[in-house]
């Protein structure tokens, strides 16, 4: 019984203490992959040329409902935040025809880049995302601070994008 109850007490230490560093960690828990996307124009978006400012990732589907309800939130939160520094990357899933996302792309009158991930490359370099959508938001020193798989709340979105331009320089 006594050897239980230490190996129950370390245990919990343990967690206690990775939690709290976690909970003190303002650097995230995980490096960003430094991929190289291919935007819709066929050009290539190096995301390690992004560090130093934060950047929302989103992994989307024409086809995927919330996805299409988080478009009007995305479109809010560059038009308020891009001349402070934030960039979003909408990254399209392999399975989403180019042709489609450009036509939605169009439609949606889109102001942040839109990219491909014909190969699935850049879904698995963050782990192998697979539902959409999920987002990422990465701060300036390039280290995750956010991940969400389904859709985020908007206004604890907002605070955290707010926050993140706050912080110094990488």
């Amino acid at each position: 019984m006594k050897l239980k109850d230490t190996l129950v007490a370390a245990t919990a230490a343990i967690l206690l203490l990775v939690l709290t560093y976690l909970w003190l960690s303002d650097d995230g828990i995980k490096v960003a992959p430094t991929i190289d996307i291919t935007l819709l124009d066929g050009k290539i978006l190096s995301l390690k040329d992004l560090r130093g400012q934060p950047v929302l990732v989103t992994f989307w589907a024409t086809t995927c409902i919330g996805c299409r309800r988080e478009v009007p939130h995305l479109i809010a939160l560059y038009n308020k935040y891009q001349p402070q520094g934030l960039e979003i990357v909408a990254i399209a899933m392999y399975y989403d025809p180019p042709a489609q996302v450009l036509t939605f792309k169009q439609q949606k009158n889109l102001p942040y880049t839109v990219a491909l991930d014909l190969k699935n490359e850049a879904a698995q370099a963050f782990g192998g995302v697979r539902l959409t959508p999920t987002t990422f938001v990465i701060n300036k020193k390039g280290r995750i601070v956010f991940q969400k798989i389904g859709e985020f709340n908007v206004e604890a979105m907002d605070t955290l994008i707010k926050g993140l331009i706050a912080e110094p320089k990488a």
